[in-house]
Parts: structure tokens; sequence; C-alpha cells
């Protein structure tokens, strides 16, 4: 087993740990949640796919975490794949992506009673480094005692130190729009 899958194997683990240990009867977890993100440049459209999404969720507190190992994205083309990890997101050096939050109308979502909610986020999201503000609203949707968890947010990549090579730069954007989408079960 290379050193790679063994750090990621550990981090996966520490994670999984982390959240056992933090979590009670009442809180809500997944480690199958995904991710879609897409840029649209004037010629380059970049978009991958992330189906390895650790959240967790305090329906008591409204606070809401998310864990990510980058090299888990999956592109349709390899090479972008490669030129994601390895220039621009730097994968070895900054292997995970993290968001730290807080429903902030928390008191309006009836955790136990189906149905459709708006949950206004406010944190930070650690991405190549770099920590900064988000602030979004997502959908909650409470059904048969499982939460849909639902968001769309943009980000600029130069917000997080995320270069775009010269010979590129007219062809891609600077804006990613991120699709979070998570099926949380109460942990037992």
């Amino acid at each position: 087993m290379n050193l790679q899958i063994k750090k990621d194997f550990l981090f996966c683990c520490l994670i999984l740990m982390a959240a056992a240990t933090t979590i009670a009867q009442d809180k809500y977890f997944t480690k199958s949640g995904s991710i879609h993100f897409l840029s649209k440049g004037a010629i380059e459209i970049i978009q991958a796919d992330h189906r390895s999404v650790t959240c967790v969720l305090d329906p008591k507190t409204g606070a809401i975490q998310f864990a990510v190992l980058m090299k888990g994205f999956e592109f349709k083309k390899a090479l972008m794949q490669e030129h994601f990890n390895e220039d621009y997101v730097e994968s070895d050096k900054y292997p995970k992506a993290e968001f730290r939050g807080q429903i902030v109308n928390n008191s309006d979502i009836a955790y136990t009673k189906d149905g459709v909610y708006t949950a206004h986020v406010k944190g930070k999201l650690t991405l190549h480094g770099e920590t900064k503000d988000v602030e979004t609203n997502g959908k909650i949707t409470v059904k048969g005692g499982k939460l849909l968890a639902s968001s769309d947010f943009t980000i600029l990549m130069s917000d997080y130190n995320i270069a775009i090579p010269k010979l590129v730069k007219e062809n891609m954007s600077n804006t990613v729009t991120i699709t979070v989408n998570c099926t949380l079960e109460p942990l037992k």
C-alpha cells in the first residue's frame, strides 16, 4: 500500500472516530454525501463529482460540518483530474476541504416533522489552505426520519489562492458553482 493511500485511509478513520465520539443519538450523519462542482469558462467547462462526502448535523444547535478528500473528485477526462489534483488544488499538499458552520434559522426547521424547510447557513470553508466565510441558503427535506440536505453556492478560485495558469486564463473561469446533496440518518 503506498504512502498516500495509507494517509487517506488514516484520515478517513480519524474523521469517523472523531464523528463517532462527538455524535450523540440526536445527531445526523452520512459518509456518502455528494458534491458536484462546475466552472464554465469561455472555452473550457470543468466539472467533477465526489460521492464520499462526510457530513454531521446537530439539530439541537444547527451546527453542521462537511469534510471531503480532494482526490475523491471524479472527472470525465483523466487528464483533467490529474491537472486538478497536481496543478490547481495540490491534493498532496492540501488533501482535504472542510466546511464548519451553523444553520442560522435552525429554530424554523422541524427535524421530527416531514416537510421541506429553507436553511440559511453561515460558516467557514477551508480549501487549498485558505479559510473564507461562506453564506448561502439551502434546503432540508425531512422524510421518514431522514434528512435530505442540499445547497448551491459559488466561490472564486482566487479567494482560495488557486491560480489559473496564464496560458489558459482566457479559456477558464475563476467562478466555481458547488452543489451539495446529502442524505443524513440519525446516528444510533
